[in-house]
């Protein structure tokens, strides 16, 4: 998100008369699951079990169900352990047949106050909903990506954050909140209006909250990038497990 809360903002500071820019990044201050719990993160994170298949997405109610377009073939489902928690978990499915597979899941971490419905720019929530994953970039050369990736020097995080952050944007994949589809991650075009926040993306683990992406470690990252492909119209459905699992939401 952009200014105080976000992924990746444009922050004017006057300097001598002269407007000077600097960037700041998601879930970074100055010092800086779900479905199944106790999962672990590791290379290609914790893998599935015979008999792991569903005709839905476990765990999601009817409303959110729904928002999944027909013709999505993978879900990155992001199960939050509670509505003010920062930490989630991260479980990759895919379809085949009528039926979505379990392929791997990873421990992560959300907004840090936790989640919302009506997320709004600086509230450090996560917003809740279906969204989908249509770009990718970083800092770091493309690891095989299947999703378009700009690579971009200028997402590499302040070094005035502290060195945990530093490697958040090495990798991102967008999450098309407030968000037009098919540019760079860090395009600043918000269709909803600065107000609703913007530049919400998957990214690395820094090891706590963020202002309102999702965060994993980098294996998953570089799996996740690997592994979605803009064929099978990747989405991701987000939130804390309760409001996942409402019909009502």
């Amino acid at each position: 998100m952009r200014k105080n809360g976000a992924c990746r903002t444009a922050v004017a500071v006057a300097v001598l008369g002269t407007l000077a820019v600097m960037s700041v990044a998601c879930g970074s201050e100055r010092q800086g699951g779900a479905g199944e719990k106790g999962t672990t993160g590791g290379a290609a994170g914790t893998r599935p079990h015979i008999g792991d298949r569903t005709r839905t997405i476990p765990d999601v109610g009817d409303r959110l169900q729904h928002r999944i377009p027909a013709d999505s073939g993978q879900v990155v489902a992001v199960y939050g352990e509670g509505r003010d928690s920062a930490d989630s978990t991260v479980v990759l499915y895919g379809k085949r047949g009528p039926a979505w597979d379990r392929m791997r899941s990873w421990p992560a971490h959300n907004g840090k106050k936790g989640w919302t419905a009506d997320h709004h720019e600086g509230d450090r929530r996560s917003p809740i909903g279906v969204f989908t994953l249509t770009d990718a970039g970083g800092v770091l050369v493309d690891p095989g990506a299947r999703i378009p990736y700009t690579r971009d020097a200028s997402l590499e995080a302040p070094r005035w954050w502290a060195r945990s952050h530093w490697h958040d944007f090495d990798y991102v994949i967008a999450i098309d909140y407030n968000r037009v589809k098919g540019t760079p991650p860090d395009d600043p075009t918000r269709p909803e209006g600065d107000a609703k926040g913007g530049s919400i993306w998957l990214h690395m683990d820094h090891g706590s909250g963020t202002s309102a992406c999702v965060s994993v470690s980098r294996e998953a990252m570089e799996y996740l990038l690997r592994t979605l492909d803009p064929d099978r119209h990747p989405v991701v459905v987000m939130g804390d497990r309760a409001d996942l699992k409402s019909s009502y939401f």
